[in-house]
This record gives C-alpha cells, sequence and structure tokens, in this order.
C-alpha cells in the first residue's frame, strides 16, 4: 500500500552534512527543509565600502541571532576588494606584507570581521572560485597568479587564527572545469612553504562547487581527494555549492540556456548529487541556493533558487527535504553501479538505504541484495511502499531518464530517483549479510575519506529516444513504471576517471603532483561547463 508521506523511516532533520546557502532569506522555509548549515557572504567591497572604518554586513545581528536560533551553523565567505584598498594589481594593498602589518589591509579586514563574529560564525570560506582566470568572464573574481591567491590564503589563515583560535579556515572552492590542474598547482605553491606544515598548510577544509552532473560530481571530488592524498594531506572537501538549474521554469524561461534541464530534472539531480558526493567521501553538502533574489536575474541566466520570489517552491525543494530525512545518520557510502543505472548504497544506524536512478532514457531494472524480508521503496517525492524480497533480491523497475542533455551517451541527469530502506534485525542470519568491509572497494566510510573508487563505464552505443512523454513540473506516479527494460548491449568502454577498484588508479592515467590531469570530464560535454560557469555570477 502506498502512503502519501514517509515519516517512520525518516531520520530527524537537522543532519549538519545537509545545508543551503543563504538559508536566512527564507528562514521559515529553511527550516521546513531541513537545512542543518548555510552560507553568508561577506563582500569586502560592500562590508567597507568606503573605508576600514566602515561596518556594513550582509546579515545583521537579528538576522544571524534567527539563523542560529534555528540551529543553523552559519559559514562566512570572505571575498571582494573595495576600491579604497585596492593595488595597482587589482590585488588587496599590501598582501605581500605580514598578515598583521596595519599595512596589509586584507589582513587587518580579514582580522576584523573574524573577531567580530567569534563565537556566531566560527567558519570562514576564502575567495571564491579563483580558478576562473579569464579577466573577461563574468564569474572571474581573482587577478592575480596562484602565487598571489596563495599569499590571500596563507593571509588569511593566519590573520583569522590570530583573531579566533577556534576559527576553521576554509580554502576558496575550485570549480575544476575552468582550470583542472589548478588545485594542484597550488598545492606545489603551498608545499614550497618552509612554515606551511606547522600552519595546516594554511586550510583546515577544501571545498568544492559542481553542478549539473551526478558523474561529475563523483568523479571530480575523487580526483581533488587524489591531489590531496598527492600532496600528503588529510583535510575534508565540502561541497559547497550544487544544482542543476532549470531552463523551463514558467515563472522563469531562459532563452540563452547552456544545459538543457528541465524542473523535473533538477528535482532528480538534488538527490543524486547528494548521494553520490556521500560516496565520493564529501564531509558535507549544501545547495546553492534556497530563494531567487532580486538581483538574480541580472546575474544568472538561470533560476538558482529552490523557492522562488513568490514563495512558491520548485519541485527540488522537495526532493531535497526528502534526501536530507532519509540520508541523515550515513556512516559509510559506495557507488556500487554506474552503467544503465546509479546504485549509491548507505549505511545508517540499524538500516542501509540504496538509492536507485536509471541513466538512460528506457526503464530500467534494478536489483539489490536483501538483509531483510521486506523493505520500504520510497520515491524523491517522499511517497513509499513496502516491497518483499524474491529469492534473496529486491527488484526495482526504474522509469527512464527525461535525458535533456546527454554525456557520452547517458542522460546527464538520471530519473526519478528511489531509496530502498533495509532495517537491520528483520530477517533471520542466513549466510547473506555481508559487512561493509566485505563490500565492494569504493566503500568509504563517513565523514573521514578513505578513497576507493568504482569503475566509470559508458556503453559504445547511442541510447534510444524515449517514447515516453516528458512530463512538465509535476510530480510522477508514486510507484515505479513497469515497461520494458533497456538495457545496453555494446561491451562497455572505460572513459577518464576513476577505474580500477583494485588499484584504486584512473584509467590510463597518472595522477600526481603535477595536477588535474586524469579526468577529461568536460570533455565529456556537448557543451563546456567552463563556458556556463564564465556567464554566472561574477561576484569580484
Amino acid at each position: 500500500m502506498v502512503t502519501a508521506e514517509p515519516t517512520a523511516t525518516f531520520a530527524p532533520p537537522g543532519d549538519i552534512r545537509f545545508g543551503v546557502i543563504e538559508s536566512y532569506e527564507d528562514p521559515a522555509a529553511a527550516g521546513r527543509l531541513g537545512a542543518a548549515w548555510t552560507r553568508a557572504r561577506f563582500q569586502w567591497a560592500d562590508v567597507q565600502p568606503d573605508g576600514p572604518d566602515d561596518w556594513r554586513p550582509p546579515l545583521d545581528d537579528e538576522a544571524l541571532a534567527a539563523e542560529l536560533a534555528a540551529g543553523r551553523e552559519v559559514v562566512g565567505l570572505l571575498i571582494g576588494i573595495p576600491d579604497w584598498a585596492r593595488d595597482r594589481r587589482n590585488l588587496p594593498r599590501g598582501l605581500a606584507l605580514p598578515y598583521d602589518d596595519p599595512a596589509n589591509a586584507w589582513g587587518v579586514f580579514v582580522g576584523e570581521v573574524v573577531s567580530r563574529y567569534a563565537g556566531r560564525i566560527d567558519r570562514w570560506i576564502i575567495w571564491n572560485e579563483p580558478d576562473i582566470d579569464d579577466p573577461d568572464a563574468p564569474g572571474h573574481t581573482w587577478d592575480g597568479d596562484i602565487a598571489a591567491f596563495f599569499q590571500l590564503q596563507r593571509t588569511a589563515y593566519l590573520a583569522a587564527k590570530a583573531a579566533n583560535s577556534d576559527a576553521v579556515v576554509h580554502l576558496g572552492a575550485f570549480t575544476y572545469f575552468w582550470a583542472p590542474s589548478y588545485f594542484s598547482r597550488f598545492l606545489d605553491v603551498v608545499a614550497a612553504d618552509p612554515e606551511a606544515a606547522a600552519h595546516n598548510y594554511y586550510f583546515d577544509i577544501a571545498t568544492a562547487h559542481l553542478y549539473f552532473q551526478p558523474n561529475a560530481v563523483f568523479n571530480v571530488l575523487y580526483a581533488f581527494r587524489r591531489v590531496l592524498d598527492a600532496h600528503g594531506l588529510a583535510q575534508p572537501i565540502w561541497l559547497v555549492e550544487t544544482n542543476a538549474p532549470p531552463m523551463d521554469d514558467p515563472y522563469w524561461t531562459v532563452d540563452n540556456w547552456t544545459l538543457a534541464v528541465s524542473l523535473n530534472e533538477q528535482a532528480a539531480f538534488v538527490p543524486q548529487a547528494v548521494a553520490v558526493a556521500l560516496a565520493a567521501g564529501a564531509e558535507r553538502v549544501a545547495v546553492y541556493k534556497l530563494k531567487d533574489t532580486a538581483g538574480d536575474r541580472v546575474a544568472n541566466p538561470e533560476p538558482f533558487g529552490l523557492v522562488r520570489w513568490d514563495n512558491s517552491r520548485r519541485p527540488a525543494f522537495d526532493t531535497y527535504r526528502v534526501a536530507i530525512r532519509l540520508l541523515g545518520g550515513v556512516q559509510r557510502a559506495e557507488r556500487q553501479r554506474w552503467d544503465a543505472v546509479g546504485q549509491v548504497r548507505l549505511e545508517q544506524a540499524g538500516q542501509s538505504t540504496t538509492v536507485l536512478f536509471a541513466r538512460l532514457p528506457g526503464a530500467q531494472e534494478a536489483t539489490v541484495e536483501a538483509t531483510a524480508a521486506t523493505a520500504e521503496l520510497v520515491d524523491m517525492w517522499g511517497r513509499r511502499e513496502t516491497i518483499e524480497a524474491k529469492g534473496g533480491l529486491f527488484t526495482v523497475e526504474l522509469p527512464g531518464a527525461l535525458c535533456r542533455q546527454t554525456i557520452a551517451d547517458y542522460c546527464m541527469i538520471g530519473g526519478t530517483t528511489y531509496y530502498l530502506i533495509q532495517e537491520e534485525g528483520k530477517q533471520e542470519e542466513d549466510g547473506r549479510h555481508a559487512t561493509l568491509d566485505e563490500t565492494a572497494e569504493s566503500t568509504v566510510a563517513l565523514p573521514t575519506a578513505t578513497w576507493m573508487p568504482t569503475p566509470t563505464t559508458q556503453p559504445t552505443a547511442t541510447p534510444e529516444a524515449s517514447s515516453t512523454p516528458e512530463p512538465g513540473p509535476t510530480r510522477p506516479p508514486a510507484t515505479p513504471t513497469s515497461i520494458s527494460t533497456r538495457n545496453p548491449t555494446a561491451t562497455p568502454t572505460v572513459v577518464a576517471g576513476p577505474s580500477s577498484a583494485t588499484s584504486g588508479e584512473p584509467s590510463g592515467r597518472s595522477l600526481g603532483n603535477s595536477g588535474l590531469t586524469v579526468l577529461g570530464l568536460a570533455l565529456a560535454l556537448g557543451v563546456s561547463l567552463g563556458v556556463w560557469l564564465a556567464r554566472r555570477r561574477g561576484t569580484a
């Protein structure tokens, strides 16, 4: 029997892993969503537009207190240079001076903001997407080279720690697609500093911004982990921004879209991205962003908000809300299958949750090993039913993906996402219960990052067009559609990305200190993600 809303299987909301950017734009909606953390951008040019004696924060004390009272952790983003603090290179004045020199304008600003908010905001991200290095790109924020960005990070780290010993300093988020080797080259510069090791290499958390492709979310986070490993670093990684903004919302139509995404595909993307990010070892994940705001149409071609200006919800709000509740408390995660079906297994206290979705236009069949006699099958809208195991397996028929955009023969975003939830202790021991140590080597424990990836494979055949009409922004049927299964018949070929579960090495490439040349993910796109990144959200 299908019920309208899963309750018993939902973990309590508020798992610190899951956040949404700018929750203070609609605190009530953020509370309904269940987001446990958020990010507030402190644009230096807005905070101190006329000089160092100005103070015009983006989040007033009342709004900040409301966020904290709601149980949401606030993470600050420090970015931008006011005109009075720019040198002739468009960098902060005095950046080469010691961090505590009064003439180092950036060091003074960081010390002041971190000191003012100590105990209320203790996490600070330093800059935003510095790897977009084309000065003509709208998303370009940093005019210096990598050495100058290292000095910016180093100054901020030392100033923040001096101002608040409890401060946690994040490295500015990288996009990967614009400059794949940037992260590794930056860490090379860090490693050359003789004092870096004494200061945790000037960052406590690495961060990433990844959009549109669940496949890329997994592969790039994996690649970033390998680069950290190659440099002997163990800092966690956060996926601070992710989303797949739609181009077909009647409320905000997009004429000059770069990647074709429907409202329902955005809704499917969110739980898929969350699941694979956890499988790749991400310590935290956030969706950019909670709500459309007044300047968004100028800054972005596509709408990013889970909530529209008129307070109505895009479908992705509901699917993220379900994901937060169903995926709370994950202890270990692995990506088990990644061909015609996406399959991610997550271990929680007393149960396992397997996330399932089709990656081709036609319906697919997924089988999951049964560790219980029955399981709850919950769709991404929160509707559930109880299903029974047969022959030691649960079989789930998955409706095909809408496939507005393809990548190397697969749909960029999978179809409707399902959660198969098995509770422990519902079946007598019969020898089929495997411990996590007996599973595939892609298993990682959370929140620590142990990196043993599963293969990424692609079929050589081109998917056939789906004969199922594409739905509008409405919820699909409560149960998976039972139609003919289409599986790729051609022999799969390995593409760039994590490849060997035995060796843990990317296919045919070497990933060392020389850079992120391991992944050719941007080449898999029919269009360039770099172009899209250049069009969105200029924040210099």
